[in-house]
């Protein structure tokens, strides 16, 4: 058997086993740092704290029996059989057993259940590695194309002036109308040093280029200063490796200023390791509190609890949110907005309100995602679907941040210095 028929086989058998086993059940709606995952498409870790062994399969109502499989296996055989004998230029065996699992699995009707093949699953892992190569830039995925939310400090994208609200409308002169955005994210991507032709669609203005010089990216997970009026002001970029320790740090530093209160920025913020939501969200409630509960299928309920040791329990406390605040920015959001510790500002969250296990494939053929659980707040609100409503909702604009306005944050400052900011709980 030659090496190409090998490989023919072993997809073949390697899709008929990913089937039977039941493995069926994959950020984002946009968020993208160009290759830093910011929100929608979650770590591998996915919303549990490591990848774990999915149960084995039950039959149940839908479920093939064993005496079954032939009937329902034999159109996609058929189909496989008649794609090879008739189609007019050569098949490529691994791209359709990749596209076979993928729209398997998009089947659910669960945009969080998918399949990513080698290339998406090693850039899944990007960001809370907290390192790529690229331009540096926070990006929206949800819409048409590839829009920028703004620029990195410091990074190559700022240096070329990219602007929030552009969007790129091609790259190295390929035209990617009709592209999925997160694909063109992955076209973005390349070795620092290399460069990058991009066309920007900016408001009206007649289509331009600019070229980029790549380079690598470093990305805090947590930055933080003090604002006018002796306000702490926090923002957490990911909820990843290293969040729990660098928030700690920073927390410490900002905290020794006995600061009038504390600002939390959650906008952008797509979530990570579930363990690090519940150390970030211990930062701030007493020891013992319910940070979130995990529903199951059968029912069940799995909590999840602060472990105490917070610097910042009791000073006012304002955090903001908009539409991609996600995953674990919404269960510490949801968390202080049970419990009246912070008031929320800004516009409904992203809504991925659901636990995922990541499994990877054997052979490194890429990785499945599948939705597990539930996430509910501690008053057991479901975040799924529907995300959480602000107490003050404050819109920012395009034209906004253009302007370099922040209406958001000019409205939490506000809350803060007229004492309107929760201040702790018992």
């Amino acid at each position: 058997m030659d090496k190409e028929l090998k490989m023919k086989t072993y997809w073949r058998y390697l899709l008929a086993a990913v089937l039977v086993l039941a493995l069926v059940a994959g950020t984002f709606a946009g968020g993208f740092a160009l290759g830093y995952l910011a929100k929608g498409i979650e770590s591998p870790a996915g919303s549990t704290a490591a990848v774990s062994t999915p149960p084995q399969p039950t039959v149940g109502p839908g479920t093939p029996t064993p005496t079954a499989s032939a009937d329902i296996w034999a159109p996609f055989w058929q189909a496989w059989k008649l794609l090879h004998e008739y189609y007019v230029r050569p098949l490529d065996d691994v791209k359709l057993v990749q596209g076979a699992i993928r729209g398997m699995y998009a089947a659910t009707g669960d945009k969080h259940t998918s399949y990513m093949d080698p290339d998406e699953y090693r850039e899944a892992n990007i960001s809370l590695a907290g390192e790529y190569e690229g331009i540096g830039a926070w990006v929206d995925t949800s819409g048409k194309y590839v829009t920028i939310v703004t620029p990195m400090k410091g990074s190559p994208a700022e240096k070329a002036g990219l602007q929030p609200g552009d969007e790129i409308i091609a790259v190295d002169g390929q035209d990617v109308s009709g592209i999925n955005p997160e694909l063109v994210v992955r076209k973005v991507l390349g070795p620092a040093g290399t460069k990058v032709r991009l066309t920007i669609k900016r408001d009206d203005q007649k289509p331009f280029d600019v070229v980029i010089t790549r380079a690598k990216i470093t990305i805090p997970s947590v930055e933080g200063k003090m604002l006018d009026g002796n306000i702490a002001y926090v923002q957490l970029h990911t909820f990843g490796d290293k969040t729990t320790q660098e928030l700690h740090d920073t927390l410490k530093q900002l905290m020794a200023q006995h600061p009038k209160g504390l600002i939390l920025d959650l906008r952008n913020n797509g979530g990570g390791y579930l363990v690090t939501a519940v150390d970030v969200a211990s930062e701030f409630l007493p020891e013992g509190k319910v940070v979130l509960y995990e529903q199951y299928k059968d029912g069940s309920l799995k909590s999840y609890k602060t472990h105490g040791g917070g610097l910042a329990t009791d000073v006012p406390m304002v955090v903001l949110v908009n539409d991609g605040t996600a995953s674990a920015a919404e269960i510490v959001s949801g968390a202080l907005q049970d419990y009246g510790r912070a008031v929320l500002v800004g516009v409904t969250t992203y809504g991925k309100g659901s636990v995922q296990n990541w499994i990877p494939l054997d052979h490194d053929q890429g990785a499945v995602r599948i939705t597990i659980a539930l996430w509910l707040t501690p008053k057991k609100r479901q975040i799924s679907g529907k995300g959480l409503t602000p107490d003050f909702k404050v819109e920012l604009t395009q034209e906004d941040a253009k302007a370099k306005r922040d209406p958001q944050l000019d409205k939490a400052k506000e809350l803060i210095l007229s004492g309107k900011a929760p201040g702790g709980i018992k």
